[in-house]
């Protein structure tokens, strides 16, 4: 008896307020607590609702454009209940409806977007001659064979490439260089990547297969959901080997105590290039946060060591992605120039000591990196970083080496 009374005593925190059922029924018309509660167990139950703000990441967004550009739009929701009894009996999962219905208005008001408007951004102080398209599972085709269904996203893409080749949008060069997606280790590989560098024309160069994966349930495997070890596979690598045949490189995205496994696939086929995504791809949430030193110290050492390969380059940022641990994402006021400088500086100057400019390239990773930087300060942080470069580095980080890797003059006249 005793046992059975102090199981009915809850206590509430200041930040929290329980809905109480009795027999299914609400038990009153305001929620109790703060403070101790009483629930006469069986007969009555208590939902406890946090009134604290609550942080929500939206999964990113396929939106198509008001003129038919195709978008992919991360986003973070911030959010707190006001009435705890609406949310629990009013709602069946108040999270569930928060996050679907941002992801409606999320597309509904980009929706509205013109490619005047996204150009914008790469006109907003800073002279970008041209970007490359990274895949990003968007407009993939509804029919016909799975593995081919990837091609959709090259054929919508190229026509992007198309309308800015134009010069009805100006000079800039959107999505010049084109990488898609494909299964490496599924079927008819060499099929596929054929149809890509057909529906790719002169602009498809390479593909990028995910391979992020973290064992901890608060780190989400990359965009694709690849399984554990997705590059040591043989049924992977069998694909992978099919890549030079058709003069195209691999894009690797992975977490950074991955990065070892990617040192592995560059050593098994030397003549294959890796563009190594985002820096290595930092981790620093779930398990990995509060450890900055420590992950910088191995991150740096594997750096060091898959640099030694020459047929990895390395792209210089995505670290204004959540999953980085900076917080910026978080505030109210987006971060200045300086202090995205000062938080990416150890990083990006250790790629490039390591690489050099001329296997190093800056990188937008928008609108990825949206959530915790404008377009025009994430330039401004990386021009910071790399004001004591010379002339000439300065302009392999900034172009000539995105141009040599991605083949970007290929095909052009001298």
């Amino acid at each position: 008896m005793i046992i059975w009374a102090l199981s009915c005593i809850k206590v509430i925190n200041e930040y929290e307020r329980a809905v109480v059922f009795t027999l299914g029924k609400v038990d009153s018309n305001k929620p109790k607590g703060p403070g101790l509660v009483i629930i006469w167990r069986p007969f009555q139950r208590a939902v406890i609702v946090s009134l604290r703000t609550v942080v929500l990441d939206v999964p990113s967004q396929d939106i198509i454009t008001r003129d038919n550009v195709s978008l992919k739009v991360s986003a973070v929701v911030y959010f707190k209940v006001i009435d705890p009894m609406q949310a629990i009996v009013g709602v069946e999962n108040y999270f569930y409806a928060t996050s679907q219905i941002a992801q409606t208005t999320l597309r509904s008001v980009l929706g509205e977007v013109t490619l005047d408007e996204l150009l914008a951004d790469m006109q907003s102080g800073h002279r970008v001659e041209s970007t490359v398209f990274v895949e990003c599972t968007a407009f993939y085709r509804a029919e016909g064979p799975e593995p081919f269904r990837f091609v959709g996203e090259t054929e919508f893409v190229n026509g992007v490439a198309a309308m800015s080749a134009s010069d009805r949008y100006g000079k800039l060069r959107a999505c010049e260089a084109i990488v898609g997606r494909a299964d490496l280790a599924g079927p008819d590989v060499g099929a596929v990547l054929a149809a890509h560098v057909r529906a790719g024309g002169d602009r498809f160069r390479g593909i990028r297969a995910a391979g992020a994966w973290d064992p901890s349930p608060e780190i989400e495997a990359a965009h694709t959901r690849p399984p554990q070890g997705l590059y040591a596979r043989p049924d992977f690598r069998a694909g992978y080997a099919q890549l030079k045949d058709h003069n195209l490189s691999f894009e690797a995205w992975q977490f950074h105590p991955q990065i070892p496994e990617v040192t592995a696939l560059a050593r098994a086929f030397p003549e294959t290039t890796i563009v190594l995504d985002h820096v290595g791809g930092i981790l620093g949430i779930g398990p990995y946060a509060g450890r900055r030193d420590e992950e910088f110290a191995s991150w740096k050492a594997n750096i060091q060591e898959i640099a030694k390969e020459p047929n990895v380059v390395v792209k210089l940022g995505g670290l204004g992605m959540a999953i980085c641990g900076f917080g910026f994402h978080k505030r109210e006021v987006l971060p200045t120039s300086i202090e995205l400088a000062d938080a990416w500086r150890p990083y990006i100057e250790t790629c490039i000591e390591a690489f050099g400019p001329a296997r190093g390239m800056f990188e937008s990773n928008f609108p990825v990196d949206r959530v915790s930087c404008s377009y025009a300060n994430l330039w401004n942080a990386l021009k910071r970083i790399a004001s004591g470069a010379s002339a000439d580095d300065k302009a392999l980080l900034f172009r000539d080496t995105a141009r040599r890797v991605y083949r970007l003059d290929e095909g052009k006249p001298a």
